[in-house]
Order: C-alpha cells, then sequence, then structure tokens
C-alpha cells in the first residue's frame, strides 16, 4: 500500500501575502517532503487586531501568489466564515477533510510557535498535525515557557525525519534562509509610495498589481 503524502497547511491573515510566505511554503515543501500546501488565509482572527482588507481581497491576493505553483492550492473556507478562526477548529475540519491517516503538517515561523501556549486548545493542535518550525541559521528554538519546552522535548524530530507512517503529534523545525520582511512593514511602504522596485522584492508581481488595481492599503 503507498504511504499518504503529507499535506502542509500554511495560515495567516496574509494581509498582504508577501514573498518571506511564499519562501516558507517552498523550502517546507522541499525540506518536510510535502506533496502540497493548502494556504488558509484566516477570517476573523480573535487573537489580533482585525485585518486591513476584506477576506475576499486577501483571498484574492493568496490565489495571485500561488497561481504559478502547482503544489500550492488555497482553502477559502476559514476567510468565508463569520465567527471568530481558531486554528483547532480549522485543524479538526481539515483531518476529518483528508482522513485520519494522511500526515498533515501545519507550518508557521519561530515566533509564532513561541506563542503557542497562548493559542485556543493548542495542544490539541498535536492530535491533528504535526508541526514544522521555521528557523533561521544561527537562532536555535530554545527557551520555550514551560508548557511549550515540554511538548518540545517530548515532540521534536529532526527536519529529515521520516513522518509519514505518522498522521500527527510530531514538531520538526527546519532552516529557512530568507529575507524577513512583516505585513505590517509593507502595509507601510505601500501607503509611503515606495518605488516599485523595491516592491517587487518583498511581494509577487501579481500579488502587488492587484493591491494597485484595487487600491488597497493607500495606494
Amino acid at each position: 500500500m503507498k504511504t499518504p503524502e503529507a499535506v502542509g497547511i500554511l495560515g495567516g491573515t496574509f494581509d498582504p501575502v508577501h514573498l518571506a510566505h511564499v519562501a516558507l511554503a517552498r523550502v517546507a515543501s522541499e525540506k518536510l517532503q510535502l506533496a502540497e500546501v493548502l494556504w488558509v488565509p484566516a477570517g476573523q482572527p480573535p487573537h489580533r487586531n482585525q485585518p486591513r482588507t476584506t477576506p475576499a481581497d486577501r483571498c484574492a491576493m493568496v490565489q495571485a501568489a500561488i497561481a504559478a505553483e502547482p503544489r500550492f492550492s488555497l482553502d477559502t473556507s476559514e476567510a468565508e466564515h463569520t465567527m471568530p478562526s481558531y486554528t483547532v477548529h480549522t485543524l479538526a475540519r481539515l483531518r476529518q477533510q483528508f482522513g485520519l491517516a494522511r500526515p498533515l503538517v501545519l507550518l508557521m515561523g519561530a515566533d509564532a510557535f513561541r506563542s503557542l501556549p497562548s493559542w485556543h486548545r493548542w495542544q490539541d493542535i498535536f492530535t491533528f498535525v504535526h508541526v514544522g518550525v521555521a528557523t533561521r541559521p544561527g537562532y536555535p528554538l530554545d527557551d520555550f515557557a514551560a508548557p511549550l519546552a515540554a511538548e518540545f522535548a517530548a515532540r521534536c524530530r529532526p527536519a529529515n525525519a521520516d513522518f509519514s507512517h505518522l498522521p500527527a503529534g510530531t514538531i520538526v523545525p527546519f532552516e529557512l534562509v530568507a529575507g524577513t520582511v512583516s505585513a505590517t512593514e509593507v502595509r507601510h511602504m505601500l501607503a509611503t509610495g515606495t518605488p516599485p522596485e523595491r516592491l517587487r522584492e518583498l511581494l509577487p508581481v501579481p500579488v502587488l498589481d492587484y493591491i494597485r488595481q484595487h487600491h488597497l492599503y493607500g495606494t
């Protein structure tokens, strides 16, 4: 019987989606041997300020960013929901969608991982997925709060570990050599008239085109 292929899950507000998001998905696909990466824009994130653009615009920007990537696909279910978006609920839905045997890997950066204990029902996340954590060279994952430190010690596996026979439950750090930028910085640059050549270093060109065509972020 063929081993089920792993699916990456990349959530976020994507307000806007930028090249660091794309780099994370590409590197995770390679290093964690993912068959595909499912992009899940948040609808109403309960733990942060509301997005500056509509769910429809954010989904459209993600679709523009990933259109040329055959292994990337868009899930709009969370963005279309009117209730607050909790990651654990989304993962429960995706586990039901993909079945009990298929490995699912929630992708996130190291900063988001460190904040995991503040998430709703955060320990239940490991019952639905593995967690892939992107780290920067020279910045190892450490100094966790006690509850997360215990989970990390018990669940951590190397990036080259074969978790294809496990549907969920491990933490897999992988190194990401890429520039970092925040959506907040990008929004500020868009609003203050940063030259297009600089913006193209941070945003996929189709996303920048969409932003300008729809006059988002003060453009």
